[in-house]
Formats: structure tokens, sequence, C-alpha cells
């Protein structure tokens, strides 16, 4: 078979063999853009050579090269010719319409559908060959340019023949033109195993052969895909998830097998100040957050609320819901003060749900990455992801769930999800799927069961990369919203319900008492200084009389004494006892018309 370049075989100008890597990068590929697809065949099928895809009814043959050849011709404008073997153009255009692929816009110009659908009469009644279909499909492929060509359900047309000469001539004949005319082709056909017998030659010719496979597990129909062989070309060994949506066919590709996870130090609220509190501030943004507990416990409350602080900061958010409606849970989280309605209305919140065993684990795999692509949520809650274990067996649950985490932290996302315990004993608070081991924090929800009734209580049993309370604290619920209240103990044991009451009303009671102690003695001390006040009023005018009493008293006496002094000065001015200049100051000396003493002066009286 003629090819464009070769991979295999080569020598370098020194006669040495190349490198590896060197070889690989000589085969051309062309992409299919198939999700997931080109990621594991690393870059696509083989450009200007022959693809086989095989397997069983309803496998997804056909529409895997559907898909491919109209991918082509809308995304890169390279026409395909496709030749039905098995249905007609008419059914095949109308089978494509469940697809958002545009097929009639398409057809004509970009995409022709060759209806070769042959007669058992006609091939049976001579010799019966394909060149005529090949040299109009030459006609054609040189009108429109056609770069790709897909024969569908070939094996229709080997089993028409009867004659293995004649299915080996025919199926080389194609072979060769496909050479001669240098178009990638892919070729379908309908057998199963690997080397499928009576047309197990078909996959030595072809560059590549990939394998579809649907089967029941667990009653649970699953679509799987497999390259079995690619000649010089590496690709990813083993069997992939294929899903269907609106967009086509969807291959789960595997994740790198290095972890590349950056570690913000960005905080955001996991719902409410209490939990913030208790988890040292809120949860770290990017990071996975497991809520456990049997059912009943809150977790989709908490998750809830969750989701309700998110969009409160204006971040888009995805909730998604596992065997229960979006309706009924934005009601009952409405009852308790969780209000989801509004922000679905306004875009920011998208919630899905979807019924765990209609599809299998890898399937809501593959929806749930197609939904974080078209939503590109900041947040995100799944409720309960321990709900993938009905689809399709526990082992292929453990596997989803962790490559799930994985992938929406590679997506930068924060994610809360819950999963269900299968006990309420609280020795025993790890989940059948193994998420505690890589989730970063894990918050456990249980039932304290004392004096009559059933309280839920949280904990906290690991948050990385932070400080995190290690107390039990009573969840409860009412139409303000979850909270956890005030840490009671009696006896090392914390109260919870009935008990936490009496013990609040305990305290309250001592508070009160407390208070009217405080009041009553603060009264008292208010009138005693009342009354010391007004002593001290008593004793300031008693003291102000008594300095008044003290001033009078000093006038006086200095009256007094100056009275005294000026009767002692006139005496002895009157018995001439002193001389004038020895009058005492103060002393009014006599004045003319006084009268004088003198020897015959009369004494005084």
């Amino acid at each position: 078979m003629k090819t464009a370049s070769r991979s295999v075989g080569v020598s370098s100008s020194d006669g040495t063999n190349p490198p590896r890597a060197a070889a690989l990068r000589l085969l051309a590929k062309a992409a299919t853009g198939v999700a997931g697809f080109d990621e594991v065949s690393r870059g696509g099928v083989p450009r200007h050579r022959t693809t086989l895809l095989r397997g069983g009814p309803g496998s997804g043959k056909t529409v895997f090269a559907l898909q491919t050849l109209v991918n082509a011709a809308r995304l890169r404008h390279e026409p395909g010719i496709f030749v039905a073997f098995e249905e007609s153009p008419a059914q095949i255009s109308a089978n494509a319409a469940t697809f958002e692929w545009g097929v009639p816009a398409l057809q004509g110009k970009d995409l022709f559908f060759l209806d070769a659908n042959l007669s058992p009469e006609v091939i049976q009644s001579g010799e019966f060959d394909l060149q005529g279909m090949l040299a109009m499909l030459k006609a054609k492929k040189d009108e429109i340019g056609a770069k790709w060509i897909v024969f569908d359900g070939v094996d229709v047309l080997l089993t028409l023949l009867h004659n293995r000469l004649a299915e080996m001539r025919e199926i080389y004949r194609i072979r060769d033109w496909l050479a001669a005319n240098e178009m990638t082709a892919i070729v379908t056909a309908k057998f199963e195993g690997t080397e499928s017998g009576h047309y197990g030659f078909m996959q030595f010719m072809v560059d590549c052969v990939v394998a579809f496979e649907r089967r029941l597990e667990y009653g649970v129909a699953l679509h799987r895909l497999q390259i079995t062989k690619y000649r010089g070309s590496d690709f990813v060994a083993g069997e992939f998830p294929v899903n269907f949506g609106s967009a086509g066919m969807e291959v789960a590709a595997p994740e790198p097998t290095e972890i590349r996870h950056e570690a913000s130090t960005e905080r955001i609220s996991a719902g409410f100040e209490r939990l913030d509190t208790m988890l040292g501030g809120g949860l770290f943004r990017g990071s996975s957050t497991l809520i456990t507990g049997v059912p009943g416990t809150s977790k989709t409350t908490l998750a809830g609320r969750f989701a309700e602080a998110a969009c409160q900061r204006g971040e888009k958010t995805l909730f998604v819901s596992f065997d229960e409606g979006a309706d009924p849970i934005v009601r009952n989280l409405s009852s308790v003060g969780i209000l989801l309605g509004p922000h679905v209305k306004s875009g920011l919140l998208r919630m899905y749900s979807g019924r765990t065993e209609s599809i299998g684990a890898e399937d809501h795999l593959l929806k749930l990455m197609s939904l974080i692509r078209e939503h590109r949520p900041r947040c995100m809650v799944i409720d309960p992801i321990s709900a993938i274990a009905k689809s399709g067996g526990l082992g292929a649950a453990r596997a989803v769930a962790s490559r799930l985490i994985y992938m929406v932290k590679d997506e930068r996302v924060t994610v809360v999800v819950t999963a269900i315990n299968q006990g309420d004993d609280p020795q025993t608070e790890a989940t059948e799927l193994q998420v505690s081991t890589i989730a970063d924090t894990w918050i456990h929800l249980s039932y304290l069961i004392r004096s009559g009734e059933r309280n839920r209580a949280l904990t906290i049993i690991k948050s990385r990369g932070t400080w995190h309370s290690n107390q039990v604290r009573e969840l409860v619920l009412d139409q303000a919203g979850p909270a956890l209240t005030d840490v009671y103990t009696a006896g090392g044991e914390v109260l919870m319900g009935t008990l936490r009451w009496e013990k609040e009303a305990e305290e309250e009671v001592k508070s009160m008492q407390r208070h009217t102690e405080f009041e009553h003695r603060r009264g008292e001390l208010r009138v005693a200084e009342a009354d010391t006040h007004a002593r001290i009023e008593a004793l300031q005018l008693d003291l102000e009389r008594q300095r008044a009493e003290l001033a009078t008293y000093s006038s006086e006496h200095d009256a007094r004494i100056v009275s005294t002094s000026m009767r002692e000065a006139e005496l002895r001015r009157i018995r001439s006892a002193d001389a004038p200049d020895r009058v005492p100051k103060g002393a009014a000396p006599a004045g003319p018309g006084k009268r004088g003493g003198g020897n015959g002066a009369k004494p005084l009286a």
C-alpha cells in the first residue's frame, strides 16, 4: 500500500537508526475532532492511510466515522465522501439530525453521501466488482476536492459475496484505490473479537484499528473504545469509556500521570461564619471538600449553603445531584433559608440531576466534564458522589470518583462532594468510594441519640494546610439556615438538644441573677455615694461657717488691739507722759483748743 511517509525501517545518514521520537514524528496524522480520541491516539487517525473501526451493532462506529467527516468539513474545510453499504443516505442524515452537526448545510459541496446498497440478486447473478463504483467515487473526489472518505458497513458487502477469494479481492481493490488517491479513509465493519475469524484479514491490511464495544454491566449499558493497532505511532493503551451527547461522541481520555495542582492561599466561605471559624478561616480556593454522613444528617443542606454563598459572591456554580430532581432540591433547601431559585434564574447557578443507573460511571464522568466546559464554574457541588457506585459496580465507581475530583481540581474549581456512609457507627466514617484519601477537607456529620432524642453533630476530621477545630459541634437547622450551637459540656460530654437547652436556660437564669445582684449592689453604692456627697456638702458648709467666724473674730481682735493702743496713747498725751514725738503710731496728737495738761490739770474722772 502506498503511503505518504514511512515511519518504520528508517535510517539516518550515518546508517544508524534514529531515535524513536524522531521516527514517530514522520507519521502525519489527521485530527478527528472527536473529544478525547485525539488525545488517546496522540493526534488522530493516520493521514492518507486507512483506519478500521470494528465492533458489534450499536457500538458507535458509524457515529464516529460521520462525526469525523463532519468535523473535517466544518472546522478545516476538508470535504469528504460517505459511502453507505447498509443504510440509505436519507436514513443516515435523519440519524445525524439528533446531533448538533448541521449536516444538511454541508451536503453537496463539503459532504457527499453515496448510496452503495447492493442487491443480493445482482451480486449473485454473476461476476461482480467495485470498479464502477470506485470510478464514480474518483470523479466525485475530483469534483469537490475530497480529502476524506468513509466506507460504512463494508461487512455487508463481504457477506453478500459468499466467496472468500472475492471478499479479499474487493477489499484489496479498495485498498489500492485509496493508496492511489491518497485519501484519509475510515472503514467500518460489524465484527467483534481480536481476530474475528472470517474477516480477521482486514485488520492486517489497515494501518490503524479501533475496536468499539457495547456491553452490559450490572444491568447498565456501557460503551467502550480501544485502539488495538496503530502502525508507526504511539498511542494510549487501554479501554476508554464512550459517551454520546448533543455534540456527538466523546471519549474519556486518561488524565496526565503527573499531578500538577496549584496551591492557592485564597480563602472562601464554606457557607457560614462559625463553620469557617472551625476551618481556620474557610476553604482554600481550588480545594476539594468531602461531607460524609448517614442519610438525613444534612449533607445536602451544607452543600447547598456552600453553593448559595458562592452565588452571593457572584461566582458561577454547578450543582450536580444524583437521583433527585433540581426543583425538589430548591424547594427543600428553601425551608431552611437557602434560596437557590433566584441564582438559577440569573444563570449563576446551573443545576443538573442525573439518574445513576441509566448510564455507566464513566458516562457520568463524561457528562460532568461536558457540563464543566459549558458552564465554566468556579465552585461545584456533587451530591452524593457515592450514588455513582450503582452505575456499573464499585470498582468503576471508585476510579471515576478519583478521576472526577482530580479533573475538577485541574480546572481550578472549588468542589464540595457529599457521600453516604453505610452505617451510623462513629468508628466507620470512611466511604466505600475511598474519596476521603484524596479530599483536602473532610467534614463528618453524625447523629447523637441521647435522652430520647436524635441530634446532629458536626466534626472536622481533616483539613490539609490549615488549623482546624477538633470540637464536636451540634448542627441545628431553622428558617435562618444551618448553624452551629455554642459548646456546652458536662462530665466531659458535649451537651446537645434538650440537655443543651436546659444548660442554656440554667446559664440564662444565672446570668439574670448575676445581673439582678449587680443592679442591686450598684443601687446601694449609688445611695452610699449620694450620702457621702451630702455629708461632704454639710461639712463644707460647716467649714465655711467656722472660717467666717474665725474671720470675724480676727477682725474684732484687731479692732480691739487698735482701740486699746489709741486709748493708751491718748492717756499718755493727757498726762504728758510722753513727748509729742513719742506718740504711738496711730494716736492722734492734741490739736488747738484741746485742753492741755498741766500741774493744775484736773484729773480724768
